[in-house]
């Protein structure tokens, strides 16, 4: 990995999130940035959830300004920094490491986009059947509906797991 490149085209590549760290040799770094990205994008458009768009001027600044921090960094400080995936992605990709709960974490969502996918389908095939724009009007939102309770069940989970840890916590320091 070469640390002299174009000041120009280091620009140029920094205005594509994860275009810039790819340019600058650090091609697992930048294909995350890159792929979450269009990953939001394509959720947003897919299940309708627009609001997680506001992510991705986030993930875009956070490109730009580090392609050009790493631009910046003393010849030493540039060939000691390690290509690694944006979140640590590499554990997550290598499927055989996972436990059961992560297994059924991505059956459940290849499952969920099964199913909206087949309802997406069915619901433009059955669109003559009931002419009814209110009928439709709820029928084409069911998906998000579903996003949105997943969501919220998710975040109660979260907070009653949490607040078990904190109880078993202090039950466990009460016995001593």
């Amino acid at each position: 990995m070469t640390k002299k490149k174009s000041g120009f085209l280091t620009f140029c590549f920094s205005l594509i999130p994860g275009a810039g760290e790819m340019y600058m040799g650090f091609m697992k770094q930048g294909i995350s940035i890159m792929a979450l990205f269009w990953l939001l994008i394509f959720l947003s458009t897919f299940l309708s959830l627009g609001p997680i768009l506001f992510i991705l001027p986030i993930l875009w600044c956070y490109s730009f300004f580090n392609v050009h921090n790493i631009r910046g960094m003393s010849d030493e400080e540039f060939y000691a920094l390690e290509d690694d995936y944006l979140f640590h992605m590499d554990r997550v990709l290598f499927i055989h490491h996972w436990g059961r709960k992560q297994n059924n974490i991505l059956a459940a969502v290849m499952i969920f986009i099964g199913v909206v996918l087949l309802w997406d389908n069915a619901t433009e095939y059955m669109r003559w059947l009931f002419p009814s724009d209110i009928y439709w009007g709820v029928v084409e939102n069911i998906p998000q509906l579903v996003v949105a309770l997943f969501l919220i069940w998710a975040g109660y989970s979260l907070i009653r797991g949490k607040k078990k840890e904190l109880e078993d916590k202090s039950m466990e320091q009460e016995e001593r």
